[in-house]
């Protein structure tokens, strides 16, 4: 019987990798405009108050890590080699590097 791991460790490696560029890229799956209470497929500019992209942009990477994930779980076993599960958490880690360098001015205006 196959282990789980390859399927977690490559879920939390492609979700902290799409996560950051969706973030980067704002590539939101939809737009929560909270003052309207209102939902809308895809990035939408604001409207009556600001434009919330935070859910959108997890439900982007989430869906993406699912299938990248799900596709490295059907892999033959001839064909992928067990992925070291200190990934699962470097990669995360290098993300939370790459967003201080992309909101570095943030904080600072």
């Amino acid at each position: 019987m196959r282990s789980p791991t390859n399927f977690t460790v490559t879920f939390a490696i492609a979700f902290a990798i799409l996560y950051t560029l969706a973030v980067e890229n704002n590539w939101a799956l939809f737009t929560y405009h909270a003052a309207l209470e209102e939902f809308v497929f895809l990035v939408e500019k604001q409207k009556d108050g600001p434009a919330m992209y935070w859910y959108g942009w997890l439900s982007t990477a989430g869906i993406g890590a699912f299938v990248i994930a799900a596709l490295a779980a059907w892999l033959p076993e001839r064909l992928s080699r067990p992925i070291w599960p200190g990934w699962s958490w470097a990669v995360p880690l290098a993300s939370m590097v790459a967003f201080v360098y992309i909101l570095r001015g943030f904080f600072t205006r």
